[in-house]
């Protein structure tokens, strides 16, 4: 009798002991698991935009890299007295020619900096990593943060604080304002992060800095006009200057 309650026992303790060891392993997996998907993050948020720079790589992107480079999840641009530029050059982001859409992104730029967001724009075949068309001006000095200015083709299409529009071999026609130009100017950070955000849609563009409307172009130059093309980062021929840009976001309309 004792021999068998001794057995009993055992085969009770044994049982026991697998359960236990079964149970936490489960545990330890459920928690695994949690955590991977606590740390799992969608690419697009909630209002619709998605990452198209992953903060460690070119991919998606195309650029000279002895201007650019990545670091601390940034791009970064930047000549330097010893590292010159003989034409502004971009970064393009290459996966697609946007038509109607919006853009985010965040930048900060050296005092004397010159840079810009290229869009519906196209590259010239001749130089390398240049290209045309509109752009959402930004400079270290805010003389023209928010503009719209058109590389290689018309120049100033909209000043900030203006609601422009063009026609066909005229001059842009000022048709509103959007505000001061030093009022709007003052909502601008200096050497510090700011918010760029474009909005594309049909012939209308709107420039926006730390959501703050800066320009308006209704684009009615049947001529010259664009509605789709390529995204890309401007690097400005200067003798300095640096610009970096994170957390670029982009949502097709």
């Amino acid at each position: 009798m004792l021999k068998n309650n001794f057995f009993k026992i055992l085969a009770a303790m044994v049982g026991f002991t697998i359960c236990t060891v079964f149970a936490t392993s489960c545990n330890n997996s459920t928690t695994n698991n949690a955590d991977a998907s606590a740390t799992k993050t969608d690419s697009t948020d909630k209002d619709g935009f998605t990452q198209i720079f992953d903060g460690k790589t070119f991919n998606g992107w195309e650029g000279d890299t002895s201007v650019w480079r990545i670091d601390s999840g940034s791009f970064i641009g930047e000549v330097t007295p010893t590292k010159q530029i003989k034409t502004n050059t971009f970064l393009i982001w290459r996966a697609q020619k946007p038509s109607d859409f919006e853009f985010k992104a965040e930048y900060r730029i050296s005092a004397g900096g010159n840079s810009g967001v290229q869009y519906r724009s196209e590259e010239l075949k001749d130089i390398p990593f240049a290209v045309k068309g509109y752009q959402a001006d930004i400079d270290g000095a805010n003389q023209y943060t928010g503009q719209n200015y058109e590389e290689r083709s018309r120049g100033f299409l909209a000043m900030r604080g203006q609601k422009a529009k063009l026609e066909t071999n005229q001059k842009p026609i000022i048709i509103d304002s959007v505000g001061n130009s030093d009022s709007l100017k003052a909502h601008i950070k200096v050497n510090d992060w700011n918010e760029i955000y474009i909005v594309a849609k049909g012939n209308d563009m709107k420039h926006y800095i730390n959501g703050i409307l800066m320009s308006e172009t209704i684009d009615n130059d049947t001529v010259n006009r664009k509605f789709e093309g390529i995204i890309g980062l401007q690097v400005h021929v200067l003798p300095e200057m640096k610009v970096e840009y994170r957390n670029i976001r982009y949502k097709k309309d």
